[in-house]
């Protein structure tokens, strides 16, 4: 209800002021929360209305107060030199609905929206890193189906570049196996943390001897041709790796609608179609001199307008190579660009250090120029599709789909979105504005305007955590605040291995406190804190903060972790349990067990601030879903989760409910410690944690 009235009220003063002030440009109003509720609840600055309306802000607030009349769910309006109004809710009117859980439809968006995260390289066990990814864009995804929205979850496979060609030369070319012996590993328990250690060796072979590299481009090569030998190794990897990622994010309950693979990008030709737009659009131009010598290249993203030279349609063949350039980090593939000769090869007309290469001049595309067909085909503007076959059926019997060359005829309609999120780390910002700007060069403005990269920092650990994890660390490392890790070094925490250890951890715990319950229900319990801590954890910071991980931190049940908020919500549940009051039914229909004027008459008066403040935090969580979606920052609501917490503790130590004697204040602590728990119990679900019965 917090928003619905911000709303109102917001929309009510911008009706007022269009009618004293008709001609005026009016800027957007401001709402802003004053730091004490005894200030009130709102607080408008008038400071932007003053020039366009030629008008000092403390008149503009004293108009405004005298003449704009009644709102409803508004008590009162004050004006406050320089020029603010300070407004205060109707308590009454808040209480009421909050107890009857009113939630006014909101207006939603048309279109579906589509969040692609995880995308780990099918080559070894998710790590720390891809953990943090998958939990900010699985919490994203639930921001937006709670604001109502319709969401597709992607998870694109790179099982065509570098990272798998890494490990399909360490099976072939270091341990020298066959095929039949790769897919006989490949059904193992935990087939990838076999790859993660594999992975790591390949790297070491490469600095050994340079030469080893060309090994790598060659397998590239093979790789790109579906019908090689080389290439049904790579698909048994990645394939095998792909459905341990799956389990590995099941466990933290974290799902995904459609699989997206680069073989099908490719074998499906969604790069030659790009390639013809972008080339009859001007956004990529031919560059015959310099350094870039032979390359087809678009204006590097931030460095002016995109290229609007004529398009050569085609250049003359050129010949692929097998140059060293293919190992490069960015999973390049080697593509046959359609050329036709003697059709006249114009410059660039783009300087050197503006330029942002495409195709390469051995022919070869590079990651960028394969997003953007990507991308293409996500707006619904490339005029191709793939094929879809079932890949994975969760335990909820939701199904998994992946790209395929031939697939079933019926199947879900995925692609053609309205909106898009990408959650990629900060390292990819300007491949990804690259992408943008070429939607924009296309002549896609509105598509670029609903294309947002979601992006965060990396995951490192703690000293004392990567020292509980077994690794050796030097005197140096035990005095940094983080230390990071590296996949190819074998330097890492798989994200099971994690997982298991703060299961254990926590299992410890809940063993020590709770002796009389099964095993079964231990485990289950402890497997729900570690779950809602490492979920909270990687929440909690900023996006653009590195976090350095510790377990005995995010385990904790005191302070910002999830176990804290968990915490709140069992002490709420013990309060109706003792009461012999069923939790859920009370909470579910709080307005039928206490009146509105009984909420009114508690919450009046200032002695009443303490209550009103923890309902009106209740109040909230739909305004920070907004918030946290509008900045793409869920840290807001977690930080929102752990301050309802706080308010409820401090309220459950001050005033002990059960045994109050006034029956109509029970009733009204009841109420509130209800609301709190319903509130916290949304927030965290919108975050993926889940309450234990008890901790």
């Amino acid at each position: 209800m917090y928003r619905h009235l911000e709303h109102r009220l917001a929309r009510r003063i911008v009706e007022f002021l269009r009618l004293r002030y008709p001609e005026a440009n009016l800027p957007k109003v401001v709402i802003e929360q004053p730091p004490k509720v005894e200030l009130g609840d709102f607080a408008i600055p008038l400071f932007p209305f003053a020039k366009p309306l030629r008008t000092a802000p403390l008149k503009i607030a004293e108009a405004i107060r005298a003449d704009i009349g009644p709102i409803e769910g508004i008590a009162e309006m004050q004006v406050a030199p320089p020029g603010y109004l300070n407004i205060k809710i109707d308590r009454a009117w808040m209480v009421a609905s909050l107890a009857s859980d009113q939630n006014p439809p909101a207006d939603i968006p048309p279109g579906k929206i589509l969040v692609e995260h995880t995308s780990i390289n099918p080559n070894k066990a998710a790590h720390i890193g891809h953990l943090r990814n998958a939990i900010l864009g699985d919490t994203f995804v639930r921001l937006l189906r709670f604001a109502g929205r319709e969401v597709d979850i992607q998870n694109y496979i790179d099982n065509t570049g570098v990272q798998v060609a890494d490990v399909v030369v360490g099976f072939t070319q270091i341990e020298k196996k066959s095929r039949a012996e790769i897919e006989t590993l490949t059904h193992q328990p935990r087939f990838d943390y076999y790859c993660w250690d594999l992975y790591a060796r390949v790297s070491q072979w490469y600095e050994q001897d340079k030469q080893n590299l060309q090994v790598r481009a060659r397998t590239l090569h093979a790789i790109e041709d579906a019908t090689s030998e080389t290439a049904a190794i790579a698909e048994l990897i990645s394939t095998a790796v792909l459905r341990r990622h799956l389990e590995t994010m099941d466990r933290l309950d974290i799902e995904y609608d459609f699989l997206p693979r680069e073989s099908e990008i490719l074998h499906l030709h969604f790069w030659d179609a790009a390639f013809i737009k972008l080339k009859e659009a001007g956004v990529l131009t031919y560059e015959n001199e310099g350094k870039n010598e032979g390359c087809w290249v678009m204006r590097r993203a931030g460095t002016g307008d995109v290229a609007r030279s004529p398009s050569p349609a085609t250049a003359d063949a050129r010949k692929k190579t097998n140059s060293s350039e293919m190992a490069d980090e960015n999973d390049d593939v080697l593509v046959e660009v359609p050329l036709r000769p003697g059709v006249d090869i114009r410059p660039s007309g783009i300087s050197e250090e503006d330029q942002k290469v495409i195709v390469r001049s051995n022919g070869t595309v590079g990651y960028v120029g394969k997003d953007i067909a990507y991308h293409m085909w996500k707006f619904g503007l490339l005029g191709r599709d793939f094929a879809y076959r079932k890949f994975y059926r969760y335990p909820n019997q939701h199904e998994c789909w992946i790209s395929a060359m031939q697939g079933e005829k019926v199947h879900p309609h995925f692609g053609d979105v309205a909106e898009i999120y990408n959650v990629i780390d900060a390292r990819q910002s300007e491949a990804q504005n690259t992408v943008i700007e070429a939607l924009r060069g296309l002549g896609h403005s509105e598509a670029a305007d609903h294309y947002t990269h979601f992006s965060y920092e990396m995951v490192a650990l703690t000293p004392r955590c990567a020292a509980e994890l077994g690794y050796i660390l030097s005197e140096e490392d035990k005095t940094r605040s983080y230390i990071e890790v590296s996949g190819r070094k074998g330097f890492g925490v798989k994200a099971d291995d994690l997982l298991d250890q703060l299961i254990a951890s926590a299992k410890n715990e809940v063993d020590s406190r709770h002796p009389q319950l099964t095993e079964a229900e231990r485990l289950s319990i402890a497997t729900q804190i570690a779950i809602g801590a490492l979920r909270y954890f990687m929440l909690k910071f900023t996006k653009q903060s590195v976090i350095a991980f510790d377990f005995k931190e995010a385990l904790s049940f005191e302070g910002e972790t999830g176990p804290y908020a968990q915490y709140a919500v069992v002490r709420a549940t013990s309060i109706f349990k003792k009461a012999a009051i069923d939790s859920d039914s009370f909470c579910g229909d709080v307005a039928s067990n206490v009146s509105a004027a009984d909420l009114a008459k508690f919450l009046a008066g200032d002695n009443a601030d303490e209550f009103w403040e923890l309902w009106l935090a209740a109040s909230k969580t739909s305004y920070l879903v907004d918030q946290c979606i509008a900045t793409t920052e869920p840290a807001y609501l977690a930080k929102h989760a752990f301050q309802l917490a706080q308010l409820f503790n401090t309220f459950y130590h001050r005033h002990p409910i059960l045994s109050e004697s006034d029956e109509k204040r029970k009733q009204f602590l009841l109420a509130t410690v209800a609301v709190v728990r319903r509130e916290l119990i949304r927030a965290l679900a919108v975050m993926g944690v889940t309450v234990p019965p008890v901790m």
